[in-house]
């Protein structure tokens, strides 16, 4: 056994010995250069069961025309959509349809393995049920080509059309391919290059990037781990790939306390979802919140005029609107809210006043102009 490798069990003991008793490392960074990479492609689905892109095929005809010709079929003249519609006789691709996939290629994905692929429909289609996929390169953002997709599409969505009415469960136009891509060319990454080894921290957080690279030197000696700035920090790595493998997984099983995140109260505008989280405080404020209700009624009347005496007049009727205008202020409360030291007090002081979510974003935000809210207020 090498020394390298009796010093890997050594520290391995040691870090077994320790109490987990806070996060591990491999929750709390990612390794630079590590990342997954985004694919796209152009395809077409066949098979359909009359559901394809026959309202519109100009495109699509185009698309299958140049795969019948790659092929080796030879197509007449009347396969030019332009010249078969002038001529009366327009592509047929009912059963076809113009679809866009994505992919993503994981970190280190060799030539041979095997990925999902998403599909969508891009034309008039109603639906990719029963549809295959034909061979459709997906190339990433250099233009190159890294995984080849084809197979028969996943779909969940459903649509059911009788005598007019109609019923959709799900997406019709879109499904997946599991497995449907297979990996042609790896892409290079830095990780048996590089001297030095990049650990990007989650969240920017000088005391969280602090800890880690104060953890990995006291495990495995000082000068190995250096912070670069408040969301990286630099390691030292082993020249030998294998040992290199190792000794990140060592670093990511690390257990380190991460630092208090910064105060924040998060309010979904859309849903009424607020959360706050365990950092904030308010300082002492009055709280009055209330509501002004204006109600206006309309009674539409008839008027019907006393017919004259005199000979050769006529009464006409005419109509009346009769509207009434109320305005009703409720009685306005108004709360004092104490100087806070937890979530609890927070929590427990907005209930006290009787507040609905909708008045609890306004307090938030009045709360936060007037500066009683020692918090960041995101509102999404």
């Amino acid at each position: 056994m090498s020394d390298f490798f009796k010093w890997i069990l050594a520290v391995s003991l040691c870090l077994v010995a320790q109490a987990a008793v806070a996060d591990r490392v491999k929750d709390l960074t990612s390794v630079g250069g590590v990342r997954s990479n985004q694919l796209v492609g152009y395809g077409l689905v066949t098979g359909l069961a009359g559901t394809g892109d026959g309202k519109d095929p100009t495109f699509t005809g185009q698309s299958l025309k140049a795969i019948l010709e790659s092929l080796g079929v030879t197509t007449n003249p009347y396969d030019d959509y332009d010249l078969a519609q002038s001529r009366g006789r327009p592509i047929q691709v009912d059963n076809v349809a113009a679809v866009m996939v994505t992919a993503t290629l994981p970190p280190f994905a060799k030539p041979g393995q095997l990925v999902d692929v998403n599909v969508a429909a891009l034309g008039t289609a109603t639906s990719l049920r029963g549809g295959s996929l034909i061979m459709t390169e997906l190339r990433g953002i250099d233009g190159q080509t890294y995984a080849i997709a084809q197979g028969l599409l996943t779909v969940t969505g459903i649509t059911e059309e009788q005598n007019g009415t109609s019923v959709q469960i799900g997406i019709p136009t879109s499904g997946r391919v599991p497995d449907g891509a297979t990996v042609e060319r790896q892409v290079d990454t830095a990780f048996d290059k590089s001297d030095t080894l990049i650990f990007n921290v989650n969240s920017n957080d000088f005391s969280t990037t602090s800890a880690i690279t104060k953890k990995i030197n006291e495990v495995f000696g000082e000068g190995t781990a250096f912070a670069l700035d408040g969301v990286s920090l630099g390691v030292r790595a082993p020249a030998g790939l294998s040992e290199r493998v190792s000794f990140v997984g060592m670093i990511e099983n690390l257990e380190v306390s991460p630092g208090v995140p910064q105060a924040k109260v998060v309010v979904n505008s859309r849903t009424g979802t607020v959360v706050i989280n365990q950092q904030v405080r308010i300082s002492a404020a009055a709280v009055s919140h209330g509501a002004v209700s204006v109600n206006v009624a309309t009674l539409n009347e008839i008027s019907q005029p006393v017919a004259p005496f005199t000979a050769g007049s006529q009464a006409q009727t005419a109509g009346v609107s009769n509207s009434a205008i109320e305005v009703t202020e409720s009685v306005g409360q108004t709360d004092i809210i104490e100087e806070t030291v937890d979530l609890r007090d927070i929590v427990d002081a907005i209930n006290d006043s009787g507040a609905s979510t909708t008045s609890l974003i306004a307090i938030l935000e009045a709360l936060k102009s007037a500066g009683s809210l020692r918090a960041e207020l995101v509102v999404i």
